[in-house]
């Protein structure tokens, strides 16, 4: 596909470079030289100094030939005018980043869709929507949905007194003769790789699990989870992500925002009906003992410094918080802070990346998610009849190097693969996969003349 990517920073960068490897042809438009050749230095794609929202320069980019305009910018209204010109231009599809989708009603969206906007995404809103589903499953530091939670992918770290440690797959499956899940990929000593039957479990193994709605409590079970009741939590972070989290689940538990700025305050107070806004610093520790940390459940700090939400986060650890949620918008810091105790990070350029790059695959993609912290993305495809994936069994196909099949969806049924499963047509197939690999992935799901 050609692709024209309109960014001011980290999430733009971010795409191209993903997008760049999966074998489009980029072309990024930014008013930031310095920061274009940079990009280049590390990425082999087209680059243009300038304003997205300047038809000469979208020209200057073969807007025309575009298959999808992408506007991520800081500034929701530049992107929208950007998608809006590049659509009347003669590109294919757009989709422009916005603040929060609160507030675009179906009507509004017809409104977006007729001037020439697809798609509208807000990486905050996808951000505090995580959050959210995080707290309905404490126990997990990462959970993603399939085909309306047909299946479930769930990461958890293996607790030192978990009944797998020390144990093979070979040996658990020995022991177990029914397991509605499946550990597929493993997180250990910063090195990510596919497990066999010989894999053994150690503490504190970060473990990637596809599982069946129905065997969710024994998975965390077998992974030495305690079931954690959440009622009392504490936001750091006043801004988009935390407006979106405490109004979402204000009437449901006890929620505490601590927000720094004073007119933020005054604005949210519009906003929440039944939050306790408290307006000072997170990181004062006596501020926080204050505030009652030692009675919070869940503690989620989701200021625009990762830094802050890192510290503040260690910080309720030491006063025995069962859960910590960190906002970590740099991509270096998302393993330190897993190995120094925060149960859960969450990346908006990830979220938002699995969005954008889902719509720059072929239609076989129903759902792609990239997975917080290690080298693999989770892709849910549909089986396109006479395509390779159908015409043997599992152990049979050649799959290439760094995927493994995890589950299948078909109809209201899903299974947990093992190596005598045969796909049919019309099958989700949940993939696990090192990024950069799609096409070669794809290829077995589309209909050939050829043999494999």
């Amino acid at each position: 596909m050609n692709i024209i990517i309109a960014g001011d920073g980290e999430v733009g960068f971010y795409l191209a470079k993903a997008l760049v490897d999966s074998n489009h042809n980029i072309t990024i438009v930014d008013p930031h030289e310095e920061l274009l050749k940079m990009i280049e230095t590390h990425a082999d794609l087209m680059t243009i100094v300038g304003e997205s929202n300047s038809v000469s320069i979208l020209k200057q980019a073969n807007v025309s030939k575009a298959d999808l305009v992408i506007s991520v910018l800081h500034d929701e209204y530049i992107n929208i005018l950007t998608a809006i010109l590049a659509k009347k231009l003669g590109a294919k599809q757009t989709i422009a980043r916005v603040n929060t989708l609160e507030n675009v009603s179906e009507e509004n969206k017809k409104i977006y869709d007729e001037l020439g906007v697809d798609f509208l995404i807000s990486p905050e809103d996808i951000a505090g929507h995580e959050v959210i589903n995080l707290l309905q499953q404490p126990a997990a530091t990462e959970i993603f949905e399939l085909s309306g939670g047909s299946l479930s992918v769930f990461l958890i770290r293996i607790e030192p007194d978990a009944p797998v440690v020390n144990k093979s797959l070979n040996d658990i499956a020995l022991e177990h003769q029914l397991l509605n899940f499946r550990a597929v990929v493993i997180h250990r000593n910063g090195k990510t790789f596919i497990p066999t039957g010989d894999t053994v479990f150690f503490p504190n193994d970060l473990v990637y699990v596809i599982t069946k709605p129905e065997a969710i409590q024994n998975l965390l079970k077998m992974g030495g989870k305690r079931k954690l009741e959440i009622n009392n939590i504490m936001i750091v972070g006043g801004g988009r992500v935390g407006k979106v989290i405490a109004k979402r689940l204000e009437n449901e538990l006890n929620i505490k925002l601590i927000e720094q700025d004073r007119d933020r305050c005054m604005k949210l107070s519009d906003i929440l009906e039944d939050t306790l806004l408290v307006n000072g610093d997170a990181r004062d520790i006596t501020l926080l003992e204050d505030e009652g940390i030692e009675g919070v459940d869940a503690f989620i700090a989701v200021t625009n410094s990762s830094e802050t939400n890192i510290l503040t986060c260690l910080h309720a650890k030491k006063f025995g918080v069962k859960k910590t949620i960190a906002l970590v918008e740099n991509l270096d810091y998302i393993e330190i802070s897993q190995n120094i105790g925060i149960d859960t990070i969450i990346n908006k350029k990830l979220s938002a990346a699995s969005y954008i790059i889902r719509h720059s695959m072929g239609d076989e993609v129903a759902s792609l998610k990239c997975l917080s912290g290690i080298t693999s993305d989770v892709v849910e495809l549909v089986a396109k009849a006479g395509s390779p994936i159908t015409k043997c069994k599992i152990r049979d196909l050649h799959m290439p190097e760094g995927t493994i099949i995890g589950g299948i969806i078909r109809g209201k049924e899903s299974f947990i693969a093992v190596g005598n499963f045969q796909v049919l047509e019309n099958d989700r197939v949940v993939v696990f996969a090192s990024p950069y690999i799609s096409q070669k992935l794809e290829k077995l799901f589309l209909k050939t003349h050829f043999g494999f």
